[in-house]
């Protein structure tokens, strides 16, 4: 993965469900949330100068970053959930599917990149929730109709 061209693509893109500059948000180890203003982050050796770029791979040195990819909203009854992203959509899920990923009624989905890695992994938070608890969970690899389309969407914003 080119994480610089992957995370100017992701910046690029995001209007639709996030503001570009608070499209990334610092995970750390026990998966809590961090920060999501990176202009206004001043550690791990960021300048005021640095570019949104550089500042992400100065902080990817020392902690987990999640990018949103866009946003989930579950709708019951009809089992529904409607995608806002690059391109929104909506999923008409089985019932398992639907109890197995709507706990929250609207989840923000993206990419995790680990820590002074490439390696990512797709998964959900709740930070528009707006809980002090917030945090990053890892949403399992299957072939669900849901994970399909996240990982299709993953896929458009990553550059290699």
């Amino acid at each position: 993965m080119n994480l610089s061209e992957t995370i100017k693509n992701i910046r690029a893109s995001c209007n639709n469900y996030a503001d570009p500059d608070l499209v990334a948000t610092i995970i750390h180890e026990n998966y809590c949330m961090g920060t999501n203003n990176i202009l206004e982050f001043g550690d791990y050796g960021i300048e005021n100068e640095d570019s949104f770029e550089k500042r992400i791979l100065k902080i990817l040195k020392h902690e987990h970053v999640f990018f949103a990819a866009g946003m989930l909203s579950f709708i019951p009854i009809i089992n529904e959930c409607d995608i806002y992203s690059i391109n929104d959509c909506n999923l008409k899920l089985t019932q398992e599917e639907f109890d197995k990923y709507a706990q929250e009624k609207e989840r923000i989905f993206g990419i995790l990149i680990k820590k002074d890695s490439n390696n990512f992994v797709i998964g959900t938070t709740d930070r528009c929730g707006c809980k002090i608890d917030a945090s990053f969970k890892e949403i399992e690899k299957s072939d669900s109709e849901l994970y399909r389309k996240m990982e299709e969407i993953a896929d458009k914003l990553i550059i290699y």
